[in-house]
């Protein structure tokens, strides 16, 4: 009843927001992870923006001017693993904060091994357990180029994750999915990778740092360039496939879109 109402609230929102075509285009071309979308796509991740700008709220606690073609490239990017998944992924949850810059973050943080530290860390981004997501702007104007790096996506990947609870690289699967496929791809790609991070170029090494991350930055290439994850990992590609419900492999080809990874 209530999922009902919701839905016809959002479709009654959306007959009323307007966004000019001069700022889609605008925020559109900046964002290269977007052109393999096709025109239906667009504007269902149109609609999700107008949706997500509408419902959350950007916080900025440092001077920024942070202009609709900025929330919109935020906006955009944030709501792209959601495409096929819905604005209720996002729920129990308000605010993005933004930052000029890297930031400080006093936070409690679980490493690999499962110890939790409590030190303050420089970053460029960071996803709180029923909390804010928080940005770095500066990093987030380098996301979307398709290099595989990509701070927008990587935070809301942890989001995802955490609907389960604590962000360990498992979020919630759909219906027809195995946990144990799952944990099969993932698990045997996170010890590969850990064994091999240092001579990775395509792939951040910080994925190496915990199951969490490694679920995060692998989210980040999925997106980003996944032919990548298609050579290294098919399995994993495969199960992000049917978790995020979508195939950008196959969206780039379809588009004509070759991909320059390291360029």
């Amino acid at each position: 009843m209530w999922s009902a109402f919701k839905n016809w609230r959002r479709r009654r929102l959306l007959r009323r927001l307007q966004l000019p075509e001069i700022l889609w285009n605008s925020a559109f071309s900046r964002l290269p992870l977007l052109h393999r979308l096709e025109p239906e796509e667009q504007q269902r991740l149109r609609d999700l923006a107008l949706l997500f700008l509408h419902e959350k709220v950007l916080e900025i606690p440092q001077q920024l001017e942070l202009d609709d073609t900025m929330q919109l490239m935020l906006a955009l990017q944030a709501c792209l693993p959601i495409l096929n998944l819905g604005l209720d992924w996002y729920e129990g949850w308000v605010s993005v904060i933004i930052y000029p810059d890297q930031f400080i973050s006093n936070q409690p943080y679980t490493d690999a091994a499962g110890v939790v530290h409590r030190q303050r860390r420089v970053l460029s981004g960071e996803a709180w357990l029923r909390g804010p997501v928080v940005l770095a702007w500066e990093d987030v104007e380098g996301s979307g180029e398709c290099d595989g790096d990509n701070v927008v996506l990587h935070e809301f990947a942890h989001k995802l994750d955490m609907l389960n609870g604590d962000a360990n690289g498992h979020p919630p699967l759909h219906k027809g999915m195995k946990i144990e496929d799952w944990s099969r791809a993932f698990g045997a790609a996170y010890e590969d990778f850990r064994r091999h991070a240092q001579w990775q170029d395509a792939i951040n090494p910080y994925a190496a740092e915990s199951p969490a991350e490694f679920f995060a930055v692998l989210s980040e290439v999925f997106f980003e360039i996944p032919e990548v994850l298609i050579d290294l990992y098919p399995a994993v590609y495969a199960q992000m496939r049917a978790f995020y419900k979508q195939d950008p492999a196959a969206g780039f080809a379809r588009a004509g879109l070759t991909l320059q990874v390291g360029s």
